[in-house]
């Protein structure tokens, strides 16, 4: 056998493996690309969120008020789902939670501000355009101490009414009466409609997350069947999403109300019970 033949089997072992590389180099591209379409998967989602209010910018300052509304439940929708698309697929960063912030800011702050402006807050003049930045200003805020506050918190509430639901407040009402208001009398309760979720945003009233239903339990299918009961009742009628939208933002001033009764109780039967000790 001469020295520059390999021995039987060699030559064909490497031939092998020279026919399989280029296969196997095509499989990782593959691989390293679907990673990177993963990875960018939850920021399509918030891109979703953001082009939501922008749009609902545009059609307000067109005036097409029945068209912007509809636009911040939709990025409702979206906001919820990138979330959980993340965390689905390990995916979750920083760069994630921080671009989500950014564009929250967009659609559940700018976004509903300009559209109430827009309804009803005009003919107040600078008043309006006070009370619309106290929203603004209110979202942002929020949204900026959630992020200092993730992995804290107790997860079972949230610290001020978030900002998704806050928005959902203007939209729902301004979907459910889209003609707004032309005068200032008739244009004054419109403040309360963008000032208090701005207040409650930064307060510390607790709101429930609903994120502690385990999907795979049985107490969750009651739920489930809620769910699809609120979503066929909202597109039976609009002033299902009006309800749904106030009884939220009600349910943390009436839990928050609870507490304090019950504190004020408590402490009231704790000096009852110290003065008849002594």
């Amino acid at each position: 056998m001469s020295e520059d033949r390999l021995p039987y089997g060699e030559d064909d072992t490497q031939s092998r493996i020279r026919v399989l590389t280029p296969a196997r180099r095509r499989r990782d591209r593959a691989t390293r690309r679907f990673r990177r379409g993963v990875y960018l998967l939850p920021s399509m989602f918030t891109l979703a969120n953001m082009f939501c209010g922008y749009a609902c910018i545009v059609y307000s300052m067109r005036g097409e008020l029945e068209k912007a509304a509809p636009l911040i439940g939709l990025a409702i929708i979206v906001d919820m789902l990138d979330g959980r698309v993340a965390r689905m697929t390990g995916t979750s960063s920083e760069f994630g939670v921080e671009f989500d912030s950014l564009a929250d800011i967009i659609s559940f702050g700018v976004a509903p501000a300009i559209m109430a402006f827009q309804w009803g807050l005009q003919p107040l003049g600078r008043l309006g355009w006070a009370a619309g930045f106290v929203f603004v200003a209110g979202a942002a805020i929020r949204l900026a101490r959630f992020n200092i506050q993730t992995g804290t918190a107790d997860k079972r509430y949230f610290v001020g009414l978030p900002s998704p639901a806050a928005a959902a407040v203007p939209a729902a009402t301004i979907f459910f009466y889209p003609g707004g208001f032309d005068t200032a009398a008739a244009a004054l309760p419109v403040l309360a409609l963008v000032i208090v979720p701005g207040l409650l945003m930064v307060s510390t009233i607790r709101f429930y997350s609903f994120k502690t239903v385990d999907l795979q339990s049985r107490r969750a299918y009651p739920v489930l069947a809620l769910l699809a009961l609120g979503l066929a009742l909202v597109v039976a009628h609009e002033i299902m999403l009006l309800a749904i939208s106030y009884t939220y933002l009600a349910s943390g001033l009436v839990m928050w109300a609870w507490q304090r009764l019950r504190r004020h109780g408590h402490e009231d039967e704790l000096a009852t019970t110290a003065t008849k000790t002594n």
